[in-house]
């Protein structure tokens, strides 16, 4: 039984290498494919002035920031002035505002970072935890939204998925639904964090914590009288029908695109970020509480820093959700699952070792991905640790095959072997592999 100084704290999580090369496979393929959407790369720091983070997530949000104590001689105050990055949208908002006049017209970027929350952990919930952001900045067209959603199902079908829906929504149909329930606007934002939770807590709950909140009873059984409709509904005022044109604008849109397909209508999803202000989404697969990533338009964020409405909006994919769901349903290749090596190189003796690991160099050399075993050891046990390390290949250069330009491979898997001229090893791996 691990002791307590040897556990990772609490919802964080050692990495070992099958974990990172999982996560290094996602991370390239998200990566990949947004540059292929013109985004570009960038990275902010760990820590975050406190001001720049308080206010931004809204009531839930705002209690799981992690504050940093201030150091030296004022720790002892209690004091915060630093907090770890809560997610990847208001550092850039922070970044827009800092270097306006040094960016394009249209910004547009992804950033893989992690991020840390003071939730409590679960299954695929984690305090900290990688996010892989896409935003785009200065434009509000409904084209941004198309390309976003499209970039993300370009990723989730380039990972294996074909079950995803990206559910889709309009922050102002929202409030156009509780203006039309009869719910005071200073209740809105209350009656939004309840409504988030329709998926986890089912109706009756959020109907329970709407009136808990203040919400007239009425007015939330109002709210939620078609919430298993599946469908928007009309809207005579002008926010409403305006948010109703825009959504039908972008589902339209997305009938071109790698989304096509995958957009449906949710008419109560809410995402509980207050900064939204337009159209919002999030990626859902069966057999997994909670979604693989969302977003949305928020026009309002960047003027908190800059003092102007600057048009945005943005996704984030959740790395861990995908990764938890990924590895249970078996989807990584072959290559990401076994070994990071290709062939063993074994060590008959010491007199041999020059030789091994000369012939190492020219297959690495040649791009083949090879282990040495370091020491000198009985065959058996050294092809044993290959076979145990999922190395498909194991090679013996002995003084027979030294003399001769020859080495023997021999399969780990299937236990046959043959003697091949010390040149074409390498293919005769790639060969093999393929």
């Amino acid at each position: 039984m691990p002791s307590q100084q040897t556990r990772p704290a609490r919802g964080m999580r050692d990495f070992l290498p099958e974990d990172v090369r999982r996560r290094a496979y996602v991370i390239g393929v998200v990566s990949d494919v947004y540059q292929r959407y013109g985004f570009e790369p960038l990275e902010t720091p760990s820590l975050e002035n406190i001001e720049t983070l308080t206010g931004k997530y809204g009531e839930e949000g705002n209690k799981l920031i992690f504050k940093v104590l201030r150091r030296g001689e004022h720790e002892a105050s209690g004091e915060t002035d630093l907090a770890l990055r809560y997610d990847l949208t208001v550092p850039l908002a922070r970044v827009v505002a800092e270097y306006r006049g040094q960016l394009p017209k249209f910004f547009k970027r992804y950033q893989i970072q992690p991020v840390w929350r003071a939730d409590r952990p679960a299954r695929g919930r984690f305090r900290e935890f990688f996010q892989c952001d896409v935003d785009a900045i200065g434009s509000r067209s409904p084209v941004v939204e198309t390309e976003m959603l499209a970039a993300v199902g370009d990723v989730l079908s380039r990972l294996g998925f074909d079950d995803f829906t990206i559910q889709l929504n309009h922050r102002q149909l929202l409030t156009a639904t509780l203006n039309r329930a009869g719910i005071e606007p200073a209740l809105h934002t209350t009656a939004l964090v309840a409504l988030d939770k329709l998926d986890k807590i089912g109706v009756d709950g959020v109907l329970k914590e709407m009136v808990s909140r203040s919400v007239p009873p009425d007015a939330a059984t109002a709210v939620l009288e078609n919430a298993h409709s599946g469908e928007f509904g009309s809207f005579s005022d002008d926010q409403g029908s305006a948010a109703l044109q825009n959504l039908r604008e972008i589902m339209d849109l997305c009938e071109v695109t790698a989304a096509k397909g995958h957009v449906k209508p949710a008419p109560f999803l809410a995402r509980g970020l207050s900064y939204y202000t337009g159209a919002i989404m999030e990626v859902t697969v069966p057999d997994l509480a909670g979604s693989l990533g969302g977003g949305g338009r928020y026009d309002g964020l960047i003027g908190m820093f800059l003092g102007e409405d600057v048009p945005a909006c943005g996704f984030s994919l959740g790395l861990e959700r995908i990764l938890v769901v990924m590895t249970e349903r078996k989807m990584f290749p072959p290559q990401v699952e076994h070994a990071s090596a290709d062939i063993l190189l074994t060590v008959f003796d010491q007199a041999t070792i020059p030789e091994v690991l000369k012939l190492a160099a020219e297959l690495r050399n040649s791009g083949t991905r090879v282990e040495v075993y370091p020491e000198p050891d009985k065959l058996g046990k050294q092809m044993k640790y290959g076979a145990a390390r999922k190395i498909r290949f194991a090679a013996i250069l002995g003084g027979d095959e030294i003399a001769r330009g020859e080495v023997t491979i021999k399969n780990l898997e299937t236990g046959a072997q043959e003697s091949v001229p010390r040149a074409v090893v390498g293919e005769k791996i790639k060969g093999s592999s393929a």
